[in-house]
């Protein structure tokens, strides 16, 4: 048998199941994204993308301020250094498909889910026209770069979601159109505040709230989630959290990056349950990515305890009007000590201040459809899917029944992310995954389900074809006859 030339070739020869990556990246080659958007709407629409950025994570202004500007504005300090640069090898590779498709077996991948570079960005702009005008000619380039590789990889498309009708257009012209088979959303969208839009209206890209699309959202996204059904897709979420709030330092990026995705993946999928979601469309699966399953596990957790004790029936041993006055008073004046006041009453006392809240408000699980805690789990589990790194060390514990509430194993699937910096060699990628069970963190039945029978349980779960044609199509169906 011929030697190995790579680590992850190794270690793909030692399994008996392919391995299926679905989360990838590649990096749009910037003169040729000119060339579509010019193609699209002339040089302005190429000049007003490229000056969006401006507004977004990618925003380089930081490297044009002093330290003191940086801080009078507080302008985040922007990913830095976040390609391959040294490996040029591998910083190509991201760059053109042909010479992906070359490498996949040495990188130990039988078939990849691409995510691009730019085209998240993109979906955030705030002009309505450059947004959808962008995404539209992403998603050209990407369908015309990509298509002859079918067989071993699939880009994603970029649909915006500031409007439902604005998703369903792209939706409809990415997939009936184009071809795609996988969709990406971004995690949210930036509103105005109503009340600050109109006294400053200056003031809209600072002071904002997010909208995840399921509780308090601006519109009804159900149509959206319907063409999902419709078109056979997964909707998948890839958003940035950098810059909001608790990840904005202006000198840090570390600082901004650590734990930014599964923020802004905790929620939406926050988000998209409490808002019953997955309660109206309980076929549709949901895949975040690039946060790893810890978060996952950490809601799941966080929403079956939040039930226990806020439910509808619960939640009423903190109604204000259920204190005994009474015995309260009695108790203050025996015990008060140094704090008792012959002149303070009970109405004083913000404990004893009446919350009228309707029978409706009370139940903060009612849109989700919960009625009974074992809802929590099925209405959870079988709709989320979590996107784990190579080396994410959390990753054993979506598997881990036995502590993992109502003991069960999440949805976790691979995500190599080559492309990025923290893969500096794309050779190494399957074989750092594997090192969870050389390590005993995972079983070899729990590293199948991450790189094989989870991926193709998420994407055939609406399109039963996803994988017809492919390099993988003959263990997929050998896989699920025997299932």
């Amino acid at each position: 048998m011929a030697p190995m030339h790579t680590k992850s070739q190794a270690t793909r020869a030692l399994l008996t199941h392919p391995v299926i990556d679905s989360d990838g990246h590649f990096t749009e080659y910037i003169p040729i994204v000119r060339e579509y958007l010019v193609k699209k709407g002339g040089h302005d629409l190429e000049r007003e993308f490229f000056a969006a950025f401006r507004d977004t994570p990618l925003n380089t202004e930081w490297y044009q301020l002093s330290p003191a500007q940086r801080r009078e504005v507080w302008a985040k300090r922007p990913p830095f250094f976040a390609t391959p640069a040294e490996n040029t090898l591998d910083l190509a590779t991201s760059f053109f498909p042909k010479l992906l498709y070359s490498r996949l077996d040495e990188i130990g991948l039988d078939y990849t889910v691409l995510y691009p570079g730019i085209g998240f960005i993109a979906q955030m702009f705030f002009n309505d026209d450059v947004r959808r005008a962008g995404c539209r000619a992403l998603n050209d380039y990407y369908a015309d770069a990509f298509g002859e590789f079918a067989d071993r990889m699939t880009p994603v498309a970029s649909i915006p979601m500031h409007t439902p009708q604005e998703a369903i257009d792209e939706l409809e012209y990415a997939v009936e159109g184009r071809g795609f088979k996988v969709v990406l959303f971004p995690s949210y969208v930036k509103r105005p505040i109503p009340a600050l839009a109109r006294k400053y209206p200056e003031a809209g890209h600072f002071a904002y709230r997010l909208d995840t699309y399921g509780i308090d959202s601006e519109y009804d996204y159900d149509p959206v989630w319907a063409k999902c059904l419709e078109l056979k897709v997964v909707p998948t979420f890839h958003g940035p959290g950098e810059g909001l709030v608790l990840r904005n330092s202006i000198s840090n990026y570390v600082y901004n990056h650590i734990g930014h995705f599964a923020s802004a993946g905790e929620a939406v999928c926050k988000s998209l349950f409490l808002g019953g979601v997955t309660k109206r469309f309980p076929r549709l699966k949901f895949l975040f990515l690039e946060g790893g399953a810890g978060w996952g596990r950490a809601l799941l957790s966080d929403l079956k305890s939040h039930w226990d004790k806020r439910n509808r029936q619960a939640v009423m041993k903190f109604d204000p009007a259920r204190i005994n006055r009474e015995q309260f008073l009695d108790l203050y004046r025996r015990y008060g000590g140094t704090l008792f006041r012959e002149s303070v009453t009970l109405k004083d006392s913000a404990h004893f201040v009446a919350q009228r809240q309707a029978a409706a408000d009370v139940d903060d699980f009612a849109a989700a459809g919960i009625e009974r805690e074992e809802d929590i789990r099925d209405l959870f589990v079988p709709s989320f899917y979590f996107g784990c790194e190579a080396d994410d060390p959390v990753t054993s514990s979506a598997f881990d029944a036995k502590r993992n509430p109502f003991g069960v194993r999440l949805n976790a699937v691979f995500g190599s992310d080559i492309g990025h910096w923290d893969v500096p060699d794309m050779t190494e990628v399957t074989k750092e995954a594997y090192e969870a069970v050389e390590q005993g963190l995972m079983t070899g039945g729990d590293f199948r389900d991450f790189v094989f029978a989870n991926p193709v349980k998420l994407w055939t779960a609406m399109n039963p074809d996803f994988f017809k044609g492919t390099m993988v199509e003959g263990a997929v169906a050998a896989a699920s006859r025997a299932a």
